[in-house]
């Protein structure tokens, strides 16, 4: 296991978080990988934090909003989504401010804790787009291995899958040549 975060707050997404995350998600330096991916309206951040919230109810976890202990600011989210077929999708986004700082390796820690401890026989997978080598970095830190380029399993877009262990390639098919 690995050591549960001890800046973050970290507490299940809801509806009374969207103005704060919406802040960040907004803004363009938060997604400088995927820039087509900014929110650009309030209503595009409620609708990520509902389904993120349902899936509490339906899977016993889901991402968290995460908050400075020591101030009680948002500075991010993240946490263990379960995804067709069937693996803990992990994510970790950090707000510009805060980047650098080991953040979100204390998110990417607590959501591997929380998956091993709902479902440990699940692969737990972070599809990180091409561009975003500063994720790469908090992957391999937190102790996933990039098991090559894979279709996101929401989406369909290649990215790199970093698993915390061998995905099964009949499962999650590698994507040669992308």
């Amino acid at each position: 296991m690995t050591a549960l975060p001890t800046r973050l707050d970290l507490r299940p997404m809801a509806a009374d978080d969207v103005d704060e995350l919406f802040a960040i998600f907004s803004q363009a330096a938060m997604w400088a990988y995927d820039p087509p991916a900014v929110h650009r309206a309030r209503e595009q951040t409620a609708d990520y934090v509902r389904r993120a919230a349902a899936r509490w109810d339906t899977d016993g976890l889901s991402y968290w909003t995460a908050r400075l202990r020591a101030t009680g600011e948002v500075v991010g989210s993240g946490g263990a989504q379960r995804h067709a077929p069937g693996h803990w999708n992990l994510n970790y986004r950090v707000a510009p401010a805060h980047q650098g700082r080991g953040l979100a390796g204390e998110v990417l820690a607590a959501a591997l804790d929380a998956a091993a401890a709902h479902d440990a026989d699940a692969p737990c997978i972070a599809f990180i787009d091409l561009g975003n080598p500063a994720s790469w970095r908090v992957a391999r830190r937190g102790g996933l291995a990039d098991q090559g380029l894979r279709r996101g399993s929401v989406d369909g877009v290649v990215r790199h899958a970093w698993a915390d262990r061998p995905l099964d390639d009949a499962t999650y098919p590698p994507v040669e040549g992308a």
